[in-house]
């Protein structure tokens, strides 16, 4: 009989007999889920629930018989792509001798060809058709007694750089096919011949260039697929796994770590429906390796005689103690701690700087950024938390501003796409052209210059937009005047969400822990007097400085100009801001440096102090998305060269109590501050609005050159990448892209120049975007965009060149 699902009503029930189990199961489930509901396993190979289903292995056959219904087969069925009827009753192997050598055949016709060699295989251990062997095959071969020889192949193939195939290896089951075309959107790979000779492969000169390529290997259910990074380095019964969070973007992607005798060997997509489901970015996967890199610091430092040389960790907070105190009277200190922090040590930076320095001048943001953002941020993103991915399926409509989600944001990318073919999300993106990931996402482009986003947000397509949908903005949209406060009249005008999605994972955390010098922790306005009592009273002190402090770029000025003191920087890549020649030159002008950092740097080498800090696998800690999602994490290594950055700021803030600045901060582990900051809480008062910034009025840029436009790509050659040169391999090039008119005038090699200086790469044609728009990576070749070429918001000029 039909039912309702009393939960959802629009939800048709039907009832099904499993072994003998009445289970009522929503319409058109498919056999193998109602049986999983009910406790019973099945066998398969190609089914996986987040891939469409395919029938390929045939190794999950049941027994259907006619219950008298007209719901039953002669013959076993495919449970994983045989919906389910009212009324139907299924016969597993459980209770079916028919299902059970039916199984039993199919796994006997998989291993004719199937090499017996897991000694050797990675898959060894943890290899699904190992498994089913053993529970749902016959207990004896009779290949041996047919004198057959198994098929054999040249081996490995390499699908891409990173992705290895040993096709005697494959079964077909078509699970690595699927994903690239239905998850990821690449359909590099695919079955290739016919009958026995069919097998996995790629076009010739198309290797599989994917940003998700290694969720194959996982997925995988025999040993066909393997990474270059792992193949052959362990065995899955020496590792000891831990979860945790992805540390490379703001998406909170669910890993698991598996090391051995102290050191990484692999990291694998945790299973987390609410976030990344099952899939994780290569980026995410792969780049692990610059823990253990030759440069990374292990020992603090400190400058004696102009040099660097080894020190004690008492000694060097001493030093930086009398060095930070002595600056305080002359200047003051800067405080930059970089985007890649723990909420808990972000916290650490902003309580440091206000009870200890004595200052509000801290600013995470090490990239190009506006005073514009920073109320944009201070109004709109702090403790706001208006959408979750899960939201992105129910949206209907979501818009992109200043995002590129497949480079930016790859758990969201991944996400967006699967509501896009399961829910049928429109996709607008503000943009100047309609980027490949944009196209898999069906985008529809609303046409925007750079530095014009303001102007196209006022657009027609985006005038009426549905009940429920969802603006998406980027931190890109800094360097684009008014931009922001278009996005925030948008979502007021038509009643959408706003979500800010910023592109490293310690950025909203850092907002929250009150990392900017307009905020508190909390959420607080440093402008507000009630909330800077409430922080006082809870830190224990006596008040705290009335005047807002200066932004990163504020802090960098002040420095280069020596109305700074002193400053401490933590994790800040000079190359990532907004113009790395003033940033260096701030650290060289500066009297007094102290620098937290995990590996040397320009930095470190500049540095009177350095202070080795803890990778992620070393530290436990939270990250915060960029839904406002809290995604805690423990620590997975113990290594003693180095500590978390909340406890070096502690041991500085310990000296400097002694020296007569500030109590202290009062914690020393991630347990005590996590303490803190509950009892801290949210601020629950007034917010700040948003003071409206004039966007440049249509027409009136009369500047020379063409309007630059540019992004990171997901895999580039920044510091958290080093050490996996097979990874590295997997980048896209560094390319031009021209209209294809410039291009025809210009030719394949393109020499750019901006008011910082000239480089030359490859150039591409990119239909329909504009004859006065050129695109390039932000940091891809030399040493980056802000670095070679030109300022942010700036146009540049182009010739054509050879090379």
């Amino acid at each position: 009989m039909t039912a309702v699902d009393p939960v959802r009503a629009d939800v048709e029930l039907v009832t099904v007999t499993i072994d003998g189990v009445s289970v009522q199961v929503p319409k058109d489930t498919l056999v193998i889920r109602a049986a999983e509901q009910i406790g019973v396993a099945i066998p398969r190979f190609c089914d996986h629930p987040l891939l469409a289903p395919a029938g390929a292995c045939r190794q999950c056959l049941v027994d259907v018989p006619d219950a008298g219904n007209g719901r039953g087969f002669p013959k076993p069925q495919a449970s994983c792509t045989l919906p389910v009827a009212d009324g139907m009753v299924v016969s597993t192997q459980l209770t079916s001798e028919v299902a059970d050598k039916a199984q039993q055949g199919v796994m006997e016709l998989l291993l004719v060809n199937h090499p017996l060699d897991c000694p050797v295989c990675d898959k060894g251990g943890e290899c699904p058709l190992q498994n089913q062997a053993m529970s749902n095959g016959r207990g004896e071969s009779r290949f041996a007694a047919g004198g057959g020889v198994k098929r054999t192949f040249p081996k490995p193939i390499n699908l891409s750089p990173q992705v290895l195939l040993d096709r005697e290896r494959c079964i077909v089951c078509q699970r690595c096919t699927r994903f690239a075309a239905e998850i990821a959107g690449d359909p590099f790979i695919a079955l290739v011949e016919r009958g026995a000779r069919q097998q996995i492969g790629i076009a010739e000169d198309a290797p599989f260039l994917s940003y998700f390529a290694g969720n194959t290997i996982q997925i995988c259910p025999v040993g066909a697929l393997t990474s270059e990074s792992y193949r052959f380095r362990s065995r899955p019964f020496d590792l000891v796994s831990t979860p945790s969070v992805a540390e490379h973007d703001a998406c909170g992607a669910a890993i698991r770590v598996d090391h051995r005798r102290g050191r990484v060997m692999r990291r694998l997509a945790g299973d987390d429906p609410a976030v990344n489901q099952e899939w994780i970015t290569d980026k995410d996967r792969f780049a692990f390796a610059y823990a253990t890199q030759p440069d990374r610091l292990t020992y603090p430092r400190i400058r004696e005689d102009g040099e660097l040389r080894p020190a004690s960790w008492p000694e060097a907070f001493a030093v930086a103690a009398r060095g930070l105190a002595a600056a305080i009277g002359a200047g003051g200190v800067g405080v930059l701690p970089g985007g890649r922090l723990t909420a808990e040590d972000a916290y650490a930076y902003a309580k440091l700087a206000r009870v200890s320095l004595g200052t509000h001048d801290v600013d995470f943001r090490a990239r190009p950024l506006s005073a514009e953002e920073t109320g944009f941020l201070t109004s709109h993103v702090a403790l706001r938390r208006e959408v979750e991915y899960d939201d992105l399926a129910t949206a209907g409509t979501v818009v992109l501003v200043g995002l590129e989600p497949e480079d930016e944001a790859g758990t969201l990318f991944l996400r967006l796409r699967d509501a896009v073919r399961h829910a049928g999300l429109r996709v607008l993106t503000v943009a100047p052209f309609l980027s490949r990931g944009s196209g898999k996402l069906d985008a529809t482009l609303v046409r925007a210059i750079p530095g014009r986003e303001a102007e196209a947000l006022a657009a027609a397509e985006l005038a009426d937009l549905p009940a429920g949908a969802i603006v998406l903005a980027g931190e890109r949209l800094a360097t684009s005047p008014g931009a922001l406060t278009a996005v925030a009249a948008l979502v007021e005008r038509t009643g959408a969400r706003l979500a800010w999605v910023p592109r490293r994972a310690g950025d909203r955390g850092a907002i929250e822990a009150g990392c900017l010098p307009t905020l508190l922790p909390g959420g607080r306005p440093v402008a507000d007097a009630g909330a800077r009592v409430d922080v006082a009273t809870g830190w224990g002190v006596d008040h705290l400085p009335e005047q807002p402090g200066r932004d990163a770029d504020a802090i960098v000025a002040a420095a280069a100009s020596g109305d700074l003191g002193a400053l401490l920087v933590g994790g800040v890549d000079p190359l990532d801001t907004a113009d790395p020649a003033a940033f260096l030159a701030a650290l060289d002008a500066v009297p007094f440096l102290v620098s937290l950092e995990l590996r040397e740097s320009e930095v470190t080498r500049r540095a009177d102090v350095v202070l080795p800090v803890a990778p992620v696998t070393d530290r436990a800690g939270t990250f915060v998305t960029w839904e406002g999602r809290p995604r805690p994490f423990e620590q997975v290594l113990a290594n003693p060269a180095s500590l978390p950055d909340l406890r070096v700021l502690a041991g500085i803030a310990d000296e400097l109590a002694a020296l007569g600045h500030g109590p202290g901060l009062g914690f020393r582990t991630v347990e005590e501050v996590r303490r803190e900051m509950t009892e801290l809480g949210p601020w629950d008062g007034a917010r700040p609005a948003l003071e409206p910034v004039a966007a440049p009025a249509a027409g009136s840029d009369e500047r020379p050159g063409v309007a630059l436009a540019t992004w990171r790509q997901l895999l580039d050659d920044a510091s958290l990448q080093a050490g996996d040169e097979h990874l590295a391999a997997t980048a896209r090039p560094a390319v031009v892209r021209v209209s294809p008119t410039v291009l025809a005038a210009l030719g394949e090699h393109v020499e750019l120049t901006g008011d910082r200086g000239s480089t030359t790469l490859p150039a591409e044609a990119e239909p329909g975007l504009p004859d006065d728009v050129v695109w390039v990576p932000t940091r891809s070749s030399g040493r980056g965009v802000w670095a070679d070429l030109a300022s942010p918001g700036s146009r540049v000029t182009l010739k054509g060149a050879s090379r």
